[in-house]
């Protein structure tokens, strides 16, 4: 308990800075019942981080305060991956007029290592990684039944690693919290890019084992074993270890779970059966983030827009240009704001998607391309292009199937979860933005280790190259 007493005090005091000070407040004041994700009956206040595992309803409720604290305010959360890395790409242009959180300076490629908004990716994941360690040392140690507890321990390993997998591609080599021992956390080092993806193979394959294919909400708001193996595919592929993605991935395609939309007005409808998983808003008829994060009307942006690169990447016929971008004109000049989510009031049809099927056709599509069978990656890129509108493609090379992937990636997924910088760096394409983003260097293929963690532990030095 010497430890828990020491983050405990930290909390209280208000020292919260990366992956020191954080405290999960469910151990330590009350659990919430108004999340609306878990039914539970709230427990009384002050409970202690030993009582909380000692039955289902206490544990749920603790993985309960994850996910809110994910849609809340997290790398996951729909306002920052889709805005932050969109903006640090070409598929965002950003109006705001000032740069008190640090976008401009991603916008204009010109970060550093004091820039807030990187900070914020870096602290709020690690915070996260740290409640999400809180449940995996609480359930193991705990007396609940076997199923419960693989479940919930699934669940908190799949979160951490998720949110690695996103700081290793943003940060290269990074931290990686396995504890809440704060005396091994203060001096953790970072390791190397290639260890992180060694160390998220063993994890995700402990998922895999751990959860089940079924959900366990109707609206998919908890992920399940078919996340975790995404989550390795990905691995792998970063790995180039194409055959076994593509086994992976088939496994996701071949599930009964899961069926194409072929109706493109439903894909971002809470109840499609193409959906991997998504975050519920915090209350009923809450808007998506999204929604009211790209919304603009009647007036110039003053936030978010659409950048004339990305509106170029579409052909006038391409049905996602019409259902998926608004355009606002006014005193004769046109933006495109980002259309995805429809609800800025009273929803009760959309969640914030995280993970859906397309994302499992293109990489899919991608890992087969890459092993030279082209003829069955135009199965899974066929499908997303023809919903669109657009003609399928016939045969065609390896490196020009390779280039109408990253742009179906693209046209695809705009504006969610950072996908554009994700894929250009994967196909190894980042310094194709050096034609359209003018600040654009190699070295921002990462971005800095906030400065402020590196003074409160040197051991994560050195600073990434650049900065």
């Amino acid at each position: 308990m010497k430890n828990f007493k020491i983050f405990i005090s930290q909390y209280i005091k208000g020292v919260v800075s990366g992956i020191y000070g954080w405290i999960l407040a469910v151990f330590c004041l009350c659990l919430f019942s108004c999340e609306k994700m878990l039914e539970v009956e709230t427990p009384s206040n002050q409970i202690g981080k030993d009582k909380v595992f000692v039955d289902v309803q206490t544990a749920n409720a603790a993985l309960a305060g994850l996910y809110a604290g994910l849609r809340d305010n997290s790398p996951l959360s729909g306002e920052a991956l889709g805005p932050f890395l969109g903006v640090y790409t070409d598929d965002l242009d950003s109006y705001a007029l000032t740069d008190t959180n640090g976008v401009l300076a991603l916008y204009h490629n010109q970060q550093t290592d004091t820039n807030s908004t990187v900070y914020s990716i870096w602290s709020t994941a690690y915070q996260h990684i740290y409640a999400a360690n809180a449940i995996i040392e609480g359930v193991r140690a705990s007396a609940l039944p076997a199923e419960d507890k693989n479940r919930i321990e699934g669940e908190a390993l799949l979160i951490r690693s998720i949110l690695l997998f996103y700081l290793q591609q943003i940060f290269g080599a990074s931290a990686y919290p396995i504890s809440t021992d704060y005396t091994v956390n203060q001096s953790l080092s970072r390791v190397e890019a290639g260890e992180v993806l060694t160390r998220l193979e063993t994890d995700l394959s402990r998922c895999i084992q751990l959860l089940s294919d079924g959900y366990r909400d109707v609206e998919r708001i908890f992920p399940n074993r078919k996340v975790a193996e995404l989550m390795l595919a990905k691995v792998y592929m970063l790995e180039q270890k194409w055959s076994h993605a593509e086994g992976i991935l088939k496994t996701i395609t071949a599930s009964p779970l899961y069926s194409f939309q072929n109706d493109l007005a439903q894909v971002f409808q809470k109840n499609s059966g193409h959906i991997l998983w998504q975050l519920k808003p915090a209350g009923p008829g809450d808007p998506t983030k999204e929604a009211m994060l790209y919304y603009f009307s009647a007036a110039a942006p003053t936030n978010y827009a659409l950048s004339e690169n990305l509106i170029g990447a579409f052909s006038s016929g391409d049905l996602r240009k019409q259902s998926w971008m608004v355009p606002v004109t006014v005193n004769g000049k046109t933006w495109y704001r980002a259309g995805k989510y429809k609800n800025t009031v009273n929803n009760d049809t959309e969640d914030s998607v995280v993970f859906r099927l397309e994302e499992v056709y293109l990489l899919l599509a991608e890992t087969l391309a890459q092993q030279n069978k082209t003829g069955e990656a135009l199965q899974h890129i066929n499908p997303v292009k023809q919903r669109a509108g657009l003609s399928p493609l016939a045969s065609v090379s390896k490196e020009m199937l390779l280039d109408e992937i990253l742009l179906e990636n693209r046209r695809e997924f705009f504006t969610e979860m950072g996908h554009r910088f994700l894929d250009l760096k994967r196909n190894g394409r980042l310094g194709d933005l050096q034609d359209v983003k003018p600040g654009w260097k190699a070295f921002h293929s990462l971005w800095p280790v906030p400065q402020k963690d590196l003074l409160l532990n040197p051991n994560l030095k050195p600073q990434n190259n650049g900065y």
